[in-house]
């Protein structure tokens, strides 16, 4: 009995040293990427190894290239937008990427994701009520309109179509 519980002891204690060696390893840079840096230094470092982390995700690189984009480095940004798209996207990346080039102010841009978004979903109502609101707050309002009455058509019942439209006719930018 007593070697049982010796071996099972020994057992537990070698999991738990390869558990906290693994964490250990595991974890990145955290606080001391940032301290003592400046707002801008920090910034960026945190921007490379947030690009670093992303890997090849789709979503997390357009997180990325988000801040570059907003934050100035649009070459950046644009860069990183690039590589998704050489990658397998698809109509979600393509929407979070217009929505990215709306928050810039970057309309036309914005447009042409929307557009390759929708015509590759058309079923997706609350992609429409995104884009019909989004067109409304740029003054198309007939566009706009057209893909709320879509949308209302598929789900009337939606709670975040009529919180899209309410955005788009008060003026309230989406985060």
């Amino acid at each position: 009995m007593k070697k049982l519980v010796v071996t099972v002891l020994a057992a537990t204690c070698l999991s738990l040293g390869f558990g906290v060696g693994y964490a250990a390893k595991a974890k990145g840079p955290g606080m001391a990427l940032i301290a003592g840096k400046s707002a801008k230094e920090a910034g960026l470092a945190a921007l490379q190894e947030a690009e670093q982390l992303a890997g090849s995700g789709s979503w997390e690189l357009l997180g990325v290239a988000r801040v570059y984009y907003m934050s100035g480095d649009k070459a950046k940004g644009q860069a990183l937008i690039d590589k998704v798209l050489a990658g397998d996207s698809g109509p979600s990346d393509w929407q979070r990427i217009g929505s990215l080039y709306a928050e810039a102010g970057d309309n036309a841009k914005a447009e042409e994701f929307y557009v390759k978004t929708l015509a590759a979903s058309p079923k997706d109502d609350t992609g429409q009520a995104e884009v019909g609101a989004w067109y409304i707050r740029t003054g198309q309002r007939q566009k706009g309109e057209e893909l709320l009455a879509k949308a209302f058509a598929r789900h009337p019942d939606e709670l975040w179509h009529y919180v899209r439209t309410a955005e788009a006719f008060l003026n309230v930018t989406p985060k």
